[in-house]
């Protein structure tokens, strides 16, 4: 479906021609409509497929000619790099109106904490917010949101994971009751229907394409003992010269410093981004990252839904994500928008069983490979580790070094 044909304001249409969109992808094709008839809407689409833009077009076309400085409209997000990416957003599509937004965050100085409650005090159109920042502001009793019409909540699924149920219902008893709420989510858990009979009335549902990865994405997966993953990781990126935008996931802050380590080391320049950071210097990273000048990002789990970078060759997966959905997302970082991709899984015995959870949802068998012969042979693929694995891998190890150098022996699993 051509955006002409949504009945959107001239001037919306105007700057999504100059931005180089042309058709709506599905879930804005169907979302679009029902908010613009003023439907309540919960709508469950993967990471990618433009759920962004689903909500912020109607929303901006609803506020043209607006003629008052009432906050209007609430997003409420769960991490300030998806506040920062959706704030961009606006500003794209609203380029040629006089629409205004702010996005509220943690993390920042003095200065931004005075210019999220100027925004917040003297009203803008679109607030954009985490949920613990907002709740801050609003309990410092200067925020009044008595005239918002509209209420979104973006990755609701996650901001249920990071524990943000309570700041939720709090942040609610501040709105009016009659307001038209938005809830989008890459999972439908139950969770999060319970959440959405308490704020939705009479929803439109919208599922798309629930949980499966952009058909452009080579999958691939290294079955390897834990202490194999830093130099098959290495391996894995001086395969691929030309690769300019590699993204790698892991499960942990800690980690994040260990793999940067071991990558620079080994003369793999690269960068970390994670909540030890500040604000501003996560900001520089991902600018970093955007422009190329940043190669190999590493990053936690918090990232993979609020990572907005064009042509992203490779993402690979240190860990293995502990829920199947959460592949998704990362993998939903390459391959966007009709590309090619790859996404690289480096799988222990212990985490066997989370490889196979994860095909059986994505209807895909990962071609498994082994480590390089230099770095030793690797466990044997099953669907699930069992307790012999370590006292397998120390015989292999053994087996395989002898009496060199290069073996250092030691228990079973030992480093």
């Amino acid at each position: 479906m051509k955006f002409t044909e949504l009945k959107l304001d001239e001037q919306l249409i105007e700057a999504i021609s100059y931005m180089g969109f042309d058709s709506a992808t599905p879930i804005q094709a169907k979302a679009i409509p029902a908010i613009l008839e003023n439907k309540d809407l919960i709508a469950c689409a993967q990471t990618g497929t433009g759920k962004t833009g689903a909500f912020v077009l109607p929303i901006v076309h609803k506020l043209v000619g607006k003629d008052n400085n009432h906050i209007d409209t609430l997003v409420i997000v769960p991490t300030r790099e998806l506040a920062i990416q959706i704030e961009q957003q606006i500003q794209g599509f609203s380029y040629f109106t006089s629409v205004g937004s702010k996005a509220i965050y943690g993390g920042g100085d003095g200065s931004d904490f005075y210019h999220q409650k100027e925004a917040l005090v003297n009203g803008t159109d679109i607030i954009i917010a985490t949920p613990g920042k907002l709740l801050s502001h609003l309990q410092l009793g200067y925020v009044n949101f008595s005239k918002i019409k509209h209420v979104i909540l973006d990755e609701a699924d996650r901001m249920l994971d990071m524990g943000f149920i309570d700041d939720l219902q709090k942040i609610f008893s501040f709105l009016p009751e009659k307001r038209q709420t938005l809830m989008f989510s890459a999972t439908m858990p139950d969770s999060i229907r319970q959440l959405a009979k308490k704020i939705l009335y009479k929803p439109e549902e919208i599922s798309l394409a629930v949980s499966k990865p952009a058909e452009g994405v080579d999958h691939k997966a290294y079955i390897v003992y834990e202490e194999q993953k830093l130099p098959v990781l290495s391996h894995v990126i001086r395969e691929r010269p030309k690769y300019d935008s590699i993204l790698i996931f892991t499960s942990t802050k800690i980690k994040v410093s260990e793999i940067v380590r071991h990558l620079n080391k080994s003369g793999l320049p690269s960068k970390g981004i994670s909540s030890n950071l500040t604000q501003n210097e996560r900001e520089a990273v991902m600018i970093g990252f955007r422009s190329k000048r940043i190669r190999i990002l590493v990053a936690t789990d918090l990232m993979s839904r609020g990572i907005d970078v064009k042509e992203i060759n490779m993402v690979i997966n240190f860990d293995v994500p502990h829920d199947a959905e959460d592949y998704v997302h990362r993998v939903g970082r390459t391959a966007r928008v009709n590309a090619k991709g790859e996404a690289v899984t480096l799988v222990n015995p212990r985490d066997m069983y989370k490889l196979r959870s994860i095909e059986k949802l994505i209807s895909i068998t990962v071609p498994k490979l082994h480590p390089p012969d230099e770095l030793g042979p690797g466990p044997n693929w099953r669907e699930g580790g069992s307790s012999s694995d370590k006292k397998e891998h120390f015989n292999k190890k053994k087996k395989y070094y002898g009496k060199s150098k290069n073996y250092k022996g030691g228990k079973p699993g030992g480093r």
